[in-house]
């Protein structure tokens, strides 16, 4: 799988300490697993002592919880500006949609690191990444519900089916995207929205 790189740069020397680790972390999490990469590596590659990187970070669980809220964060802040914008319902749901796939993509290999290294994180920090992203759902699940109450989402769709569905999508984005390939992110990201909202918008005569 080719996957873009974007996290992964940004660990130039002149980087501020903690965005070095995350960047090389990051890189590293997604090209050989949480479980393969060493402390020892991560400091080499960011050019830093194990004892700076503990100085901001406790443990590698910390370095991921990191990457996931900064990832989580950016989306956040923009699905509540598409939320809270103008338009109907509908016009921010499609936003919103194509939104959080053209920034995972742009962040994939953030996505990729948590997919499948979530399972592996100490309980507490599990839980507290998996809060943290449900707050983020229930957002998208509200706009879904608002287009419900404004006649342009089926009310026959369950807003938590539909949301689970959607993001599932988005989840497994890194299990076939290719940076090299002929679609390119803003058309992924306008595809898909157009596919989720076909399936759940009001059929007009």
């Amino acid at each position: 799988m080719v996957t873009t790189r974007t996290s992964g740069r940004g660990a130039a020397d002149g980087a501020p300490v903690p965005d070095r680790l995350l960047a090389v972390a990051t890189r590293l999490f997604a090209a050989q697993g949480f479980e393969r990469t060493s402390v020892q590596e991560i400091v080499d590659a960011a050019g830093v002592t194990k004892g700076a990187m503990y100085h901001y970070f406790s443990s590698k669980d910390d370095l991921i919880r990191e990457i996931y809220r900064r990832l989580l964060g950016l989306q956040t802040r923009s699905l509540e500006r598409i939320a809270d914008g103008p338009g109907t319902a509908a016009q921010r749901l499609r936003e919103a949609t194509a939104d959080v796939v053209v920034s995972t993509l742009a962040h994939l290999d953030d996505g990729v690191v948590l997919m499948h290294s979530l399972h592996l994180l100490a309980p507490h920090i599990r839980a507290q990444v998996r809060a943290e992203r449900r707050r983020y759902h229930e957002r998208f699940r509200a706009l879904v519900a608002e287009g419900q109450r404004e006649g342009s989402v089926r009310a026959d769709i369950s807003p938590d089916l539909a949301t689970h569905h959607f993001f599932g999508a988005v989840h497994h984005l890194g299990t076939w995207y290719r940076s090299d390939g002929a679609l390119r992110p803003r058309q992924i990201g306008e595809g898909l929205a157009e596919m989720f909202l076909n399936g759940i918008a009001v059929q007009r005569p």
